[in-house]
Parts: structure tokens; C-alpha cells; sequence
């Protein structure tokens, strides 16, 4: 049981690093053409973008798929830990940062402030080139001094 709980968390925080050059060098890259309604203001309530988490879920479900009905197991608790990541992604990205469903307040934590900051200045520019910040999660320490 320790070991599945080891391999779902692991499996969770690789998924930011996963997300992080899926980004970066995907949908600011050849994938952009389903990423760039994200960057521009709009009141739709679907974004092209949006796809993204069905492409994402591919891995998960055929994680969940092999690790059931073949072997080796612990592909179940890889699944598993990208799915979480999944929904943590819409909970923090889509909820918390974009409010497309107003569930949370201001935050007061200064972690979450710069979760806010970071994604902030990564929308500061509306182009496919010059970003920066790709990540959801792991904010970089020199966001904190700016939020204080």
C-alpha cells in the first residue's frame, strides 16, 4: 500500500515538469494553434485549448487500462497520479487562477499570490514567443520578493 501511495505522489509531481515542457515547447510550439485562444481575452466558455485535458487524460486512462487487465500493476497508481493532477489542474488553473468558475477568494497565502503572479506575467504576453513561466505548481523563488 506504501508503495502505491509513493508511486501515485511521484507520479503526481512528474506531471508538473510533464505539463511544464508541454507548455513550453508544445503549445508555444507546433501545438500553438490550440493554445492561443488562451492567451487572448475572451468570454467563451469552451477555448480550443480546453482539448488539452482530453490529451492529457489519454496517458492516465491507458495507465489505468494496462495496469487493470494486464500487467505490470503499478501502472494503475501512475494513472492515478496523473489523473489527481488533473484535477488539481482545474481546480488551481482553471478555477482559482482563471475563475471560469468562481469558487475561491483573493488568496491571502503569499504561495498563492505568486501561483497568481507567476501565471500572471506568463498572460502578460499575448504571443506565442516571449514568455515565460510555464508551470502551475512550483512557483521560482524570486516571484516571492515581488509579492511582499
Amino acid at each position: 500500500m506504501l508503495n502505491a501511495f509513493i508511486i501515485t505522489i511521484i507520479s503526481f509531481i512528474v506531471m508538473e515538469f510533464v505539463a511544464w515542457a508541454t507548455h513550453k515547447f508544445l503549445m508555444h510550439g507546433p501545438l500553438w494553434v490550440l493554445h492561443e485562444d488562451h492567451h487572448v481575452l475572451t468570454e467563451k466558455w469552451y477555448q480550443k485549448n480546453d482539448s488539452f485535458a482530453l490529451i492529457f487524460a489519454m496517458p492516465s486512462i491507458s495507465c489505468f487500462i494496462l495496469g487493470s487487465f494486464f500487467s505490470p500493476q503499478w501502472l494503475v497508481f501512475v494513472g492515478l497520479g496523473i489523473l489527481l493532477y488533473g484535477i488539481a489542474y482545474m481546480l488551481v488553473h482553471d478555477f482559482f487562477i482563471h475563475r471560469r468558475i468562481k469558487l475561491f477568494n483573493k488568496p491571502k497565502n503569499s504561495y498563492l499570490k505568486g501561483v497568481l503572479l507567476a501565471h500572471r506575467k506568463h498572460h502578460s504576453n499575448l504571443g506565442k514567443n516571449g514568455c515565460e513561466y510555464f508551470g502551475m505548481l512550483f512557483v521560482p523563488p524570486r516571484l516571492f520578493k515581488s509579492i511582499k
